[in-house]
């Protein structure tokens, strides 16, 4: 909008180079933007009034910006840029939250050319934050493929932050379920990559486990010396690097995962009417409750639910099948490959904390599973493709 009006183009349409181009010498000059006379559509007035909030309330009301469904550094500049036309006097932090599958990929590469623009570098004073999405990578890939991509990705942004001098946080979207990255506060951060934390951590507290983490003061404190022992512990003790052989296994799995989680949820045409059916996903429109629609596209399918509703429905059934869809496959496809691979994944399970989390919490869901198999009992032919 701001673009169009100034008649310069449509910045939508611009290429990610010419984006941060246009940002940084707008950054870098004094002149105002835009002024009273700029249209203003629901949207950009919605957005724009968010900025001007941010600079009304005390510096202290607020922590970090987050930019859901980040890709690129021209995300984290036109943030910068509307703080500073909106006059927010002590800018707030800017954190990329990286979600999707193919964002996570990219995220160390993006980051890196964060880092390469000097603006930006006088700007953080050598550190930054990052997030990291649990609930839509894994509704996107499944939660074997999105929990290793996530493990790589926070290896590489290490990499990346240690080569630009900055010290990085790794912010964690994680949830209370399983299927949103929950599981036992202690393990899950035992279990991730040596040299992520040294000391510091960021995490989300779903509103949901809020009353059971927080909800009495013995609860606040037992729930602060988990995270404190266990992040002292990874500075400590950090886990091993995964062999060579472990990380090739592991991602040989992830695309045989993938692939079977994508053909079953986004592929299969008759999919969409059963998870109707079976979960009662239908209704949350009609609920109060949330601070967003279901969905980002009111007449859209799977693609166009939330992350949130999408865990929430399947949790109601206690089927959970994102959690485990793709495991069955990942596993056929590597011991008929080489039988002998059983005696890696017995060694990735004795030695690897992530492994043997990651696997833990699978046969916890198994366990739930179980007993509610009834759910696709209507429909032999979802079962079968299900391997059930």
């Amino acid at each position: 909008a701001i673009t169009t009006h100034l008649g310069i183009g449509s910045y939508a349409e611009w290429s990610e180079e010419k984006r941060q181009d246009w940002l940084l010498s707008e950054l870098r000059g004094k002149r105002p933007l835009f002024g009273s006379d700029l249209p203003q559509t629901e949207e950009v007035a919605d957005v724009l009034g968010t900025f001007h909030v941010l600079a009304e309330l005390p510096a202290d009301c607020f922590g970090a910006y987050i930019i859901s469904m980040a890709t690129a550094p021209s995300d984290v500049l036109a943030v910068e840029l509307l703080q500073r036309e909106c006059h927010v006097k002590q800018p707030l932090r800017v954190v990329p939250l990286f979600e999707k599958l193919a964002d996570l990929e990219a995220a160390p590469a993006a980051v890196a050319r964060l880092f390469s623009i000097d603006w930006y570098m006088n700007r953080i004073n050598g550190k930054q934050e990052v997030m990291i999405g649990y609930s839509d990578s894994g509704k996107d890939a499944g939660r074997l493929s999105a929990a290793w991509q996530m493990y790589k990705a926070q290896e590489e942004l290490i990499k990346v932050a240690k080569q630009y001098g900055v010290k990085l946080t790794m912010f964690h979207g994680r949830g209370g379920t399983v299927g949103r990255g929950g599981g036992p506060t202690h393990l899950a951060i035992l279990s991730q990559p040596p040299d992520t934390i040294h000391g510091s951590l960021r995490v989300t507290v779903q509103g949901e486990v809020i009353e059971h983490s927080f909800g009495e003061e013995h609860l606040c404190f037992r729930t602060l010396q988990r995270y404190t022992a266990a992040t002292l512990e990874h500075g400590m003790h950090p886990p091993i690097s995964p062999k060579p052989e472990w990380r090739a296994l592991m991602d040989e799995m992830a695309v045989v995962a993938t692939k079977e989680y994508r053909s079953i949820v986004f592929q299969e045409p008759r999919f969409v009417e059963y998870f109707r059916s079976a979960t009662p996903e239908t209704e949350y429109g009609r609920m109060n409750i949330g601070s967003r629609p279901s969905k980002r596209k009111p007449s859209g399918g799977i693609e166009s639910l939330r992350a949130i509703p999408w865990i929430f429905a399947w949790t109601q059934t206690r089927f959970h099948l994102p959690v485990w869809l793709g495991f069955g496959a990942a596993f056929k496809h590597i011991m008929q490959k080489d039988i002998r691979n059983i005696h890696t994944l017995k060694e990735m399970y004795n030695e690897w904390p992530f492994f043997r989390v990651t696997l833990d919490l699978l046969e916890m869901v198994f366990a739930k599973v179980a007993g509610h198999k009834d759910v696709l009992e209507g429909d032999p032919y979802l079962k079968q493709r299900l391997r059930l």
